[in-house]
């Protein structure tokens, strides 16, 4: 099992900057995708950035030029960089192992997740 454990969020102004680390259990880390989704209030949860084992990424539209995934396999860590950000960046972030669906109902042990807020 993945058993994320997410950290870096908090409170930021618009245009501001986080970084968003996830760690995750299992000797297997360097051969997964790695996903970075975030559900608003009220929203379906979205997948937000994604990194293959080949470090090949793709993200959302959204997100395209202002978000960075990247990944450390000696520490089993996956980190999302959020530059620019805007109120509607607003949500709680979680990261998993991306198994094909962009909303994550084919994945499975989801950790708290780390809450991003972006407001003046």
């Amino acid at each position: 099992q993945v058993q994320p454990v997410e950290s870096g969020g908090g409170l930021v102004q618009p245009g501001g900057s986080l970084r968003l680390s996830c760690t995750a259990a299992g000797n297997t880390f360097h051969r997964w995708t790695m996903g970075w989704y975030r559900q608003a209030p009220g929203k379906q949860r979205e997948l937000v950035a994604r990194i293959r084992s080949d470090d090949i990424k793709v993200y959302a539209d959204s997100v395209k030029g202002r978000f960075t995934i990247f990944r450390n396999n000696a520490k089993n860590t996956v980190y999302l960089q959020m530059n620019s950000l805007k109120p509607e960046d607003t949500a709680l972030y979680y990261c998993n192992r991306f198994l094909g669906r962009t909303d994550g109902n084919d994945s499975s042990s989801w950790g708290q997740g780390t809450q991003v807020t972006v407001s003046s």
